[in-house]
């Protein structure tokens, strides 16, 4: 149990570190000339790093265990990349610290999710990943209003520079108290291609793409420049706002969790979220410029219906061999997490090419009904995937 809470705190700082820029826009702007397209690449790279080590992670979660393979990748670039964000002199510095951090955070949840699928029962996977989820994300809350108070009173470089020594804190403590599970005992060898040969994966996987995309992009990276550029709004106010769409994801990630046990199916709830998803995305775009506190429900309301993704992870779970279980459920991730970062890149794309014109709200407008179509076109293929029940 202990090295769960380790693993949960380490996941709060995964959940920080994806989505704290969006709070530090202006600052970051003034104090080193980074605009938010260079914000959007920084992203976007914690993002590609953090998706590019799920094959790794997933190797190593077999053959290495969680203990060894979350607590020295914390230490290394979650740690050792805060740091170097603390001494930034230039957006360049940014990214690579992002990036590095990215590689940091890349093992802590999909750790927890190993020791759920090898030591619980798998009834009970969907629930207790979103209650580690639901949980981490206290992290989402932290980085939002907290976050913005901590730079004024303390400076982003302090804010960093304590983040810095946090990782290594909780990285010694994963190191000390998680215990790995019992090395699966199978003949069988196999890989990852072994999971992306299985049909039933076909029509998954892309729906894991788009999951996490909309709420990940808009919370982490575009719900503070929208608000400033179309409505005026100062660091506090965006804080408060993020803060409310970090709430709501918390909650829906909580209500999704016992659902497929409730009722009997994984695949519907996930729809119906998807479904729901693109419904506000498209409102989002009918009302840009309208009212900001109903633009702020909405994107709440997007945070909220996209929390499906630990019954998403689940429903793919439910078809891995055990001796795959970890490369299995790091696939999952590189997808979701994979799909975050092309949405940022994109959507970064999207706001340099159309800034600078008269309508301040037409990039946000390009944004949200491009995350939108994304959302359909998963959505739309997942219909024809296989269910799966415990």
């Amino acid at each position: 149990m202990a090295g769960l809470i380790w693993l949960c705190l380490a996941y709060v700082l995964s959940q920080f570190f994806r989505a704290f820029l969006a709070v530090l826009t202006e600052v970051l702007e003034r104090d080193l000339g980074a605009a938010p397209e260079a914000l959007a690449t920084a992203s976007g790279l914690w993002f590609l790093s953090f998706a590019a080590m799920q094959i790794p992670v997933g190797w190593a979660l077999d053959r290495v265990g969680p203990r060894r393979t979350a607590a020295l990748l914390l230490l290394l670039g979650g740690g050792g990349g805060a740091a170097l964000f603390a001494l930034a002199a230039s957006p360049a510095h940014i990214s690579v610290a992002m990036f590095l951090i990215g590689i940091g955070c890349s093992p802590v949840l999909m750790a927890s999710y190993y020791i759920f699928a090898r030591e619980y029962p798998p009834a009970r996977f969907a629930t207790l990943a979103a209650l580690m989820l639901g949980v981490g994300s206290v992290g989402n809350l932290v980085a939002s209003y907290p976050t913005a108070l901590a730079a004024e009173l303390i400076g982003w470089r302090g804010t960093l520079g304590g983040l810095s020594a946090l990782s290594a804190l909780v990285a010694a403590g994963i190191f000390v108290s998680v215990r790995d599970p019992a090395r699966a005992q199978s003949d069988v060898r196999g890989s990852v291609l072994d999971i992306l040969k299985m049909p039933v994966m076909w029509l998954i996987l892309p729906m894991m793409m788009v999951s996490y995309a909309p709420s990940a992009t808009i919370r982490g990276l575009w719900i503070g420049p929208y608000l400033a550029d179309v409505f005026g709004w100062n660091t506090g106010q965006i804080g408060q706002a993020t803060l409310v769409m970090g709430v709501a994801m918390i909650a829906g990630t909580l209500c999704y969790g016992p659902l497929d046990r409730l009722l009997g199916t994984r695949k519907w709830p996930i729809a119906a979220g998807g479904v729901g998803t693109a419904a506000a995305l498209g409102a989002m775009m009918l009302w840009i410029g309208g009212n900001p506190l109903l633009a702020v429900v909405l994107m709440a309301a997007i945070g909220f219906l996209g929390g499906y993704f630990p019954v998403i992870i689940a429903h793919g779970r439910a078809f891995f061999p055990t001796h795959l279980v970890g490369r299995g459920v790091t696939l999952m991730n590189l997808f979701g997490i994979g799909g975050v970062s092309l949405m940022q890149f994109a959507t970064g794309r999207l706001h340099g090419g159309l800034s600078g014109g008269a309508a301040t709200a037409a990039p946000y407008t390009a944004i949200f009904g491009f995350l939108g179509a994304a959302t359909v076109l998963g959505t739309l293929l997942y219909l024809f995937s296989r269910d799966s029940i415990d």
